[in-house]
């Protein structure tokens, strides 16, 4: 095993799920919260976890005791002292993230591996706030951790490349697939992803269609097990908000939605109609949107040399079952199909055309 003992700090859905997959792994794990309550609510999830898993066969009884036996909690920074790799699951928000890792510095040394689970910001601004950035980094496990296989590892101007294999590997070896990935906002998955749901929502403002048809389309065009109206309830809208607003550096067709930029961080749901009909009439106008809010971001970011093609593709399916995936789906459409498709972004909001269209039909090569 790469580390030997990881603190987790954040007990919320994030960071238990992470700490409950890596004690089932064979790590020691350290869960800290700030209040008794929240460190007890994330073992309690874990343990919950691991008895579920063996009712279904998953797990012997054994295993959930020596699991559960991995997990510790705590209330206090000081208890992370001991850790060679602690992971920060809190607030998606950077004035938190950076207030958090400037205490660090004071409780761990300049040795221990530091990473964050942000799912947006970027982790070389981040890094600034930790003494010897070079062992700061981005390890963003998606929801729900416990199973999701895909961590995107990210790679800050200054992480050092030994550390970064190191933390490749750790994910390889506690039964994750590790996307290597170049810092910027969104990184792989989300880059595309966020604005995707982002798009839906912009076609609802319009009224091109209801909540309920926009997720049918999105099924049908890119094969999604759910639609994102689904997914932006589950997730809640204004983690969507805020993810869409960590995108903005990237230019003005990642500005944020009307309905997301009015309603913010309340707690709200879409309402998501049992008749999916809608405006048939509109569903091709809906399907091109909401390709091409697809489309484009990933295009960007196999210029920038983000990730691979393949890796975003094997992203997209396995943290969030598209079934289409993106690359895939672009090289069977073909590059002047391709190319009408995202011009819808490029000719709306005066972006240029990645240069990656013209390596469609082998973007996957």
């Amino acid at each position: 095993m790469t580390f030997k003992q990881v603190g987790i700090i954040g007990a919320g859905t994030m960071g238990s799920g992470i700490a409950t997959s890596l004690a089932q792994q064979g790590v020691e794990v350290v869960i800290m919260d700030t209040t008794a309550e929240a460190v007890e609510r994330g073992l309690a999830a874990a343990t919950k976890f691991y008895n579920r898993a063996a009712e279904k066969g998953k797990m012997s009884e054994a295993d959930v005791d020596a699991a559960s036996a991995r997990l510790t909690g705590a209330t206090d920074l000081a208890a992370l002292a001991d850790c060679d790799l602690i992971i920060e699951a809190i607030f998606e928000e950077f004035s938190v993230k950076a207030d958090l890792f400037k205490r660090l510095n004071d409780v761990v040394g300049d040795n221990v591996v530091l990473a964050t689970n942000t799912s947006a910001l970027r982790v070389s601004d981040l890094a600034e706030t930790v003494d010897n950035p070079s062992r700061f980094l981005g390890l963003h496990y998606f929801n729900p951790a416990a199973i999701n296989p895909i961590v995107e590892v990210v790679r800050g101007e200054k992480t050092d490349p030994a550390i970064f294999d190191r933390c490749m590997d750790f994910c390889r070896n506690t039964a994750k697939k590790p996307i290597a990935c170049k810092d910027s906002f969104g990184f792989a998955i989300n880059r595309f992803f966020v604005p995707y749901g982002n798009e839906a929502v912009r076609l609802l403002d319009e009224g091109l269609g209801t909540a309920a048809q926009i997720d049918r389309v999105a099924q049908d065009c890119l094969g999604v097990a759910a639609g994102p109206f689904v997914v932006m309830n589950l997730v809640k809208p204004k983690i969507m908000f805020h993810a869409q607003r960590n995108l903005g550096p990237h230019g003005a067709f990642y500005s944020i939605a009307k309905t997301l930029a009015e309603r913010g961080d309340s707690d709200y749901a879409f309402e998501i109609e049992e008749d999916a009909t809608g405006k048939p009439e509109n569903d091709e106008v809906i399907a091109d949107r909401l390709r091409a809010a697809t489309f484009f971001p990933v295009l960007q970011e196999v210029d920038e040399d983000v990730a691979t093609a393949a890796d975003i593709d094997m992203g997209a399916g396995l943290a969030l079952r598209f079934g289409k995936a993106p690359c895939e789906l672009m090289d069977s459409l073909g590059k002047d199909e391709v190319r009408r498709i995202v011009s819808l972004v490029t000719d709306n909001y005066d972006h240029q055309m990645p240069v990656s269209v013209e390596k469609v039909g082998s973007l996957r090569a």
